[in-house]
């Protein structure tokens, strides 16, 4: 019995939609992440070469 109020309050509770949005922008973010995995790593790798590339220059 007691389980079961406890249980209604908390569906009932509003505090517990930001926990809800929370979750589903986590969701689609590893989603999208998933998605253009390809292209997430290529740009970060181009940017890693020319960060190298302009450092190493600069300590000439």
């Amino acid at each position: 019995m007691a389980l079961s109020k406890g249980l209604k309050a908390y569906v009932q509770d509003e505090a517990g939609m930001g926990t809800v949005e929370i979750i589903l922008i986590i969701v689609v973010l590893v989603g999208l992440v998933l998605i253009f995995k390809n292209q997430i790593t290529t740009i970060i790798n181009d940017l890693f070469d020319s960060i190298v590339t302009r450092s190493a220059e600069v300590a000439r």
